[in-house]
Parts: structure tokens; sequence; C-alpha cells
């Protein structure tokens, strides 16, 4: 049998991935997420361990992928064609489940290839595991890495006998080095209540505005951004670097979190607005109902320049 820390080395095995002077290190026993991503100099994802999500168990990730929902469901409680559904709390502080159970599974290396790797995740909800998610499905995560940039694919398909509302989305962790530019276009963000949870529509308008490229600053931000163009824009002049971010139009929903006193930002290309599980009568909340054989999928595509 092995012993404690040969079990810690083989949870925390990173797969590398290369392209030109590209590198790319996954964790797929870590949720399927990105260990690192480095162009050339640059460490273009900023590895973070987030007590919070308890899980990941203190392990630091670089980006992590969201399924079968984004955010939080208020009070861990939905519910869906006259049933109630409960979840396990999965967020450390908070009564509170987060970004769907995706991240707090292993993932099965499906392909490996030099320079692209695919990741599948099948769930049942069993005993243990119904508090995950009451629901089947199957998942696939595909990263592409190239020398100037990476590309996120994720796939969720209904495995189960029911209809079932999903979302779906990815997590990065930005570095946020002095000086860091952000821009980005959306129609309107929902402000926050104590609860984290959405409170109110607002036009994306003043201090919420990144119309213009600006400095991301030290204001503390946790807002979900809605019809969001599909590109948001970071710049590292400090660094040379540039890098544009795109989301597929399944994805129209990104999610700013800038951390006060942190040396990272997260800019979440999503499915779905937060609580959106509890808000049917929005009409673009981004929340999909897939009967059973139905798949979604979304695409994200992250390009490096210098400047």
């Amino acid at each position: 049998m092995p012993c404690t820390g040969q079990r810690e080395r083989e949870m925390t095995a990173v797969v590398e991935l290369e392209a030109g002077g590209a590198k790319l290190g996954l964790m797929p026993d870590v949720g399927g997420s990105i260990a690192f991503w480095r162009c050339g100099e640059m460490d273009l994802l900023r590895p973070v361990s987030d007590p919070h999500l308890i899980a990941q168990h203190g392990r630091a990730v670089a980006g992590y992928p969201l399924v079968p929902f984004s955010n939080r469901v208020a009070g861990d409680h939905f519910r869906f064609e006259g049933v109630d559904y409960h979840l396990a709390p999965s967020f450390g502080g908070e009564n509170c489940a987060i970004h769907g159970n995706g991240w707090q599974r292993r993932w099965g290396l499906d392909r490996l290839a030099n320079s692209s790797a695919t990741l599948t995740l099948d769930h049942a909800p069993t005993r243990d595991l119904m508090g995950q998610w009451p629901f089947s499905y199957r998942a696939q995560l595909r990263y592409d890495l190239r020398e100037n940039g990476l590309s996120i694919g994720i796939l969720l398909e209904n495995t189960d006998t029911r209809d079932q509302p999903v979302g779906m989305g990815f997590h990065p962790y930005f570095p946020r080095h002095a000086g860091l530019k952000l821009g980005f276009a959306a129609s309107s963000v929902w402000t926050n209540g104590p609860d984290h949870l959405p409170a109110l529509r607002v036009p994306v308008e003043g201090e919420w505005s990144f119309a213009h490229m600006r400095d991301a600053g030290q204001e503390p931000i946790d807002n979900c951004y809605a019809g969001w163009s599909g590109s948001a824009f970071l710049r590292w002049p400090r660094e040379g670097y540039a890098l544009t971010v795109e989301g597929s139009p399944e994805l129209r929903h990104l999610v700013l979190f800038t951390p006060p006193g942190q040396p990272y930002i997260g800019l979440e290309p999503v499915s779905n607005m937060t609580d959106g599980f509890n808000r049917p009568i929005i009409a673009d909340s981004g929340v999909r109902v897939l009967a059973p054989g139905q798949k979604m999928e979304g695409h994200i595509r992250m390009t490096v320049t210098r400047c």
C-alpha cells in the first residue's frame, strides 16, 4: 500500500503540454484544473490556493472548469419542475454551494498529445455524491495549447433519465502585476447584496464600465456582467504582454473578481448568471434545460501578443 506522501504526490501529478516556447500544466486529479500556463518568461495565469474551496485541500490552481453551473446557488437550494433540491455547501465560510462539482472531482485523462489533452468526468448522484449534484451527467474538457495561445472546450451531456438545468464556464486566475489594464464591453451588471447574490441589475456605466481599457485597480469587485460581447482584453505594460479572451456565444456572462490586496484577479466567461437556478423569470439568466441525451458546449480562446 502506498504511503501518505506517495498518495499525495500521485494526486497532484501534473501533466505538461508544450507548444513552441509555451508550457501548460494540468492536474486531472484536482478538478481537471490548470496548474500553470507560461509563455516565454511570462506566467499568464497565477496559481492560487483558496482555503474557501474546500475540496481543493489547499492545492494551488491557476484555473478550473465550472460544471454543471457557475457561481453560487442561494441557500444551497433550488426548485426545478416542482421538485426541491438541496446541495451540500462547498465554499468555506458561507452556507453556499459554488461553481458546480467538476472542480471537486478527479477527471480521467482520455487523450494526450504534445500540445493537447482531453479530460472526462462521469457524475452519478450516488448516496455520497447526491449533495454535489442530484442529476447524472458526463463532461468533457479539452485543452489545446498553441505557441501564442490556449483554447479550452467544455462539453456537458445529460446522461440522466430526467431533464436537468445546467450552466458552465471557466475560472482562470490572472496575475495582478502593477499597471494591469482591463477592458471589455457588456450591457448590464448585477449588484450584490450582503450575501454576495444578485440584488439589482444596472447599466454598465461609470465605475462599472471597462468599455475603455483602464487599470484593474484595487477596488473589490465580485460581480456578474450580462450581455458580454464575448471579448475581453488584459494588458501588462511593464511585462510587455497582452491577452485577448474570447468566449463562444453560449458564454455571454462574465464574472469579474478583484479581491483587494491579492496578486490576482478572476475573469470568468460563463453561461449562467449567479443563482440563475433560482431566477426562472429572468429570460437571459443563461440557465439551459437539457433533456436526456442532450448536450451543451462552450469554448474559450485566449491569445497572447507582445506589446
